[in-house]
């Protein structure tokens, strides 16, 4: 399962960075753009990071993060701040008020990406990893292998990222253009039929006869990752599991 983080940003431009980069590193992004409507969103979920900003609309992310510290159910989350207050003293009260790190704008995102994954190690080392899941498929970033239950699935290092890209939000629909963007990166020409010879490549190697295709064509739309297939595929393995254990 993905880490969700929320993210609390009023600068238009660093939020569609935050979201893309977060995004395409297989985190689950939720984003707010003011103190009230993060607080209002905590009340119903339960990110496992928060990326506050310093200097918001309505409510400071100091006093997000004071609230959050208070309250029983947010206690542990942690908390990195994000801001243009450089000075010692900001840090250091940004400390105490509870954050667990502390960037100071402008920051690289490949920095953020770092300090996001050394927080979570710390506090949820389970979500820390680079490994992907979605039903019987398990991606593995670091050592860029792909299996599908108990086989190894060989995939080219286009398909990887394909793969990748898709598995970070499952059911959601990607279209050509944006798949490009992803996986082709947005400098490079390459024409949109591309995404579709490699989307057939993925599925030649992932589906054997017999399996379920867990990829889905939308028609005029793009590509998704069928999201009742990772549910059966899951439960599956779970009653498997559950049928070995009393065997």
């Amino acid at each position: 399962m993905a880490a969700r983080i929320l993210v609390t940003e009023d600068d238009e431009a660093l939020i569609a960075l935050l979201e893309y980069n977060l995004s395409h590193a297989g985190f689950d992004v939720t984003i707010c753009r003011n103190g009230e409507e993060a607080l209002d969103t905590l009340k119903d979920e339960k990110p496992d990071l928060l990326l506050l900003d310093w200097m918001l609309p309505h409510v400071s992310g100091i006093e997000i993060c004071r609230q959050v510290r208070a309250r029983s159910d947010t206690r542990d989350t942690p908390v990195i701040m994000l801001t243009a207050r450089g000075e010692e003293e900001d840090r250091i009260r940004g400390l105490d008020t509870g954050a667990d790190d502390y960037l100071t704008k402008p920051f690289s995102m490949t920095e953020l990406l770092a300090r996001v994954r050394a927080v979570l190690r710390r506090s949820r080392p389970t979500l820390a990893g680079d490994i992907a899941t979605f039903g019987d498929i398990i991606l593995d970033r670091e050592t860029r292998r792909v299996r599908r239950g108990d086989r190894e699935v060989h995939v080219g290092p286009t398909e990887f990222r394909l793969l990748d890209c898709l598995l970070q939000r499952p059911g959601r629909v990607y279209s050509r253009e944006q798949l490009l963007d992803m996986v082709w990166g947005r400098d490079v020409y390459v024409e949109a039929r591309t995404v579709d010879v490699h989307v057939g490549r993925l599925r030649k190697a992932l589906n054997r006869r017999g399996e379920n295709d867990p990829i889905r064509t939308v028609r005029a739309a793009g590509y998704a990752l069928d999201e009742t297939y990772g549910t059966l595929n899951a439960t599956t393995q779970r009653d498997a599991r559950d049928g070995q254990a009393t065997a």
